[in-house]
This record gives C-alpha cells, sequence and structure tokens, in this order.
C-alpha cells in the first residue's frame, strides 16, 4: 500500500489477508512418526517401538536415534551428533557417542555386523538404514 491510505482500506486489506487459506509449514525436524522398518520413531511423543513393542530409552539414546532419524540419508560424524545431542559447549572424549550407540543398538535388537537401522559409516560416523 502506497501512503496516504485510509484506516479503512487497511482492515479491509488485512481481513482479505486473513481469509485466504494457509498452508501449514512442517518443521522437517519434528515431523510425523518416522518408520524404518518395523521401527518407528514419533520425535512429538518422544516414543519408539520395534515391531509395535514400545522401547524404553535414555533422553540421551532418543536424542541421538532423532538425530540420526531426522536426516536418515546422512552419515553424522561423532563431533555433530554431540553438538546435536550434549551442545556445542561439550568437551571430552568423542568416543561417548560409540558407547551410546551400543546401548541403543542392544535395546532396539540391532546388530552392528548386520544393522538394520543404525550404520556405521567407516572414517565418518553413522547414519541410519543399512545402505552405504
Amino acid at each position: 500500500m502506497t501512503k496516504p491510505f485510509s484506516p479503512r482500506e487497511l482492515v479491509a486489506r488485512v481481513k482479505a489477508l486473513l481469509r485466504r487459506p494457509r498452508l501449514p509449514t512442517a518443521d522437517p525436524d519434528v515431523a510425523q512418526t518416522r518408520t524404518f522398518g518395523d521401527l518407528s520413531i514419533d520425535p512429538v511423543a518422544r516414543t519408539v517401538s520395534v515391531a509395535g513393542d514400545e522401547v524404553e530409552l535414555t533422553r540421551t539414546e532418543f536424542e541421538l536415534l532423532e538425530a540420526l532419524s531426522a536426516r536418515p540419508r546422512m552419515a553424522f560424524t561423532r563431533r555433530q551428533l554431540i553438538d546435536r545431542v550434549w551442545g556445542q559447549d561439550w568437551y571430552g572424549d568423542e568416543h561417548i557417542v560409540d558407547v551410546h550407540l551400543a546401548h541403543l543398538r542392544h535395546k532396539l535388537g540391532d546388530d552392528a555386523a548386520q544393522p538394520r537401522y543404525l550404520r556405521t559409516v567407516r572414517g565418518v560416523g553413522y547414519g541410519m538404514g543399512t545402505h552405504q
């Protein structure tokens, strides 16, 4: 709108804009339930199930799984996972990621030698799925 304008015209234009349908904006990191085979992850409810059976995870294990499942095609370095789960100010041994991922694999019934859900990407770190 260009000046001068009447307050009545401004109100009419705002009402017209409010009547227009708006598409919901979806945050890709907080989407619907994510499914990988028989593994289901609900980031909003913070629940995980395998073949319909709920799996109890610690906060850290859930955060790791949530980070990996948000970008399933991406191979994350240990540092990237630490930044997302523990925060950028975290200082310590980066192999803490390996320990938590081993616990997570155990709880999900995933085998590192033949992964169904969590894959190790040699020389890089970790990702979701079995493909490399």
